[in-house]
């Protein structure tokens, strides 16, 4: 089968497709001929060789596709079209799932559209309820908010709480799209200090949660528009990792909960757990039509360089999918 793997660590340049032995299922798994992957900013990071927790050489942590074959005791049938996270081995014709993180495709999604769900509504539903508890009386800032991890937890936000959702973009586009979303507040930040905006439509209060995909560069206005005993999500570090002046007592004082999460290192009993719970809560407004996986652009498995440049251009909205088979 043909699969994208990293020549060496660098650029969009290094990757490069290999002709490579099919998986094999082993206990608890499903074999699944990918139709469509996503990137995601790990990947990036991965091919960068900056993330030393992916063993798999080849790339890609979600898939969407129709399952080939099944370890017995499986539940999920030969035939079925399923998406869901993998331990590396996305950019390829075929990987393995286990079998208990795979959820069935709604029937009116396409295969590229489902492939736009697993890693960005997951970790939107981690950050937002499991670890920003996320309540109908809070107010969340989520930056990025067109990114696919953004464009997802607005809708989450929006369709299972009554909370107050303010976002940041970068441009008139992409506010105008979280704004379709769902979004009460959208901030253009290349425009407005976000801070100032956010205390002006909270009363100086601040917000109860922050989702932070930018890390440094934003330190100092995100400690300014939290509330006191405000809840920190840090899930990115997109304007850097080091801040270089930190006054402690700023955090005491406002009795700021600072959190940090990776889902990809994630334990399988985790990632299955949290695929369970959201099966549960949030698959059925899939259904309903309600929340929808937000597609920018479909490339061609050959493309899947242009497919990293793209992402590093930072001009999509939502997901940038990749059609394999």
């Amino acid at each position: 089968m043909k699969a994208v793997i990293v020549n060496q660590p660098g650029g969009a340049e290094q990757l490069q497709f290999q002709d490579t032995t099919m998986p094999r299922v082993k206990s608890g798994e499903l074999l699944i001929k990918v139709k469509g992957s996503a990137i995601n900013r790990t990947d990036i990071i991965s091919r960068e060789g900056k993330s030393g927790y992916l063993s798999n050489p080849i790339l890609g942590i979600e898939v969407a596709g129709e399952v080939v074959d099944a370890a017995s005791g499986t539940e999920i049938e030969i035939g079925a079209r399923v998406m869901g996270l993998v331990n590396g081995g996305g950019y390829a014709e075929y990987v393995v799932m286990p079998a208990d993180r795979a959820m069935r495709i709604p029937d009116h999604l396409s295969f590229e559209e489902a492939a736009a769900i697993p890693e960005v509504f997951l970790t939107a539903y981690q950050t937002l309820f499991w670890l920003g508890e996320l309540t109908d009386q809070d107010t969340v800032l989520i930056h990025a908010g067109a990114s696919g991890v953004g464009t997802a937890a607005i809708q989450l936000a929006k369709q299972m709480t009554n909370a107050k959702i303010i976002t940041t973009a970068g441009s008139q586009e992409k506010v105008d799209f979280c704004r379709s979303l769902g979004a009460d507040i959208c901030i253009n930040y290349k425009e407005h200090s976000f801070a100032d905006e956010v205390l002006k439509t909270t009363n100086n209060q601040g917000v109860d949660v922050i989702l932070d995909f930018i890390g440094a560069s934003y330190w100092e206005k995100n400690l300014q528009s939290l509330r006191t005993d405000g809840r920190w999500v840090l899930i990115g570090i997109l304007g850097g990792t080091v801040v270089e002046k930190v006054n402690l007592m700023e955090l005491l004082v406002k009795r700021a909960q600072l959190k940090a999460t990776l889902l990809t290192p994630r334990s399988d009993e985790y990632k299955k757990k949290l695929t369970e719970e959201f099966v549960n809560r949030a698959i059925p407004l899939f259904n309903q039509n309600k929340i929808k996986p937000i597609v920018d652009r479909i490339f061609p498995f050959a493309d899947i360089q242009h497919a990293h440049k793209h992402m590093e251009a930072n001009r999509n909205i939502g997901k940038i999918v990749i059609h394999v088979n």
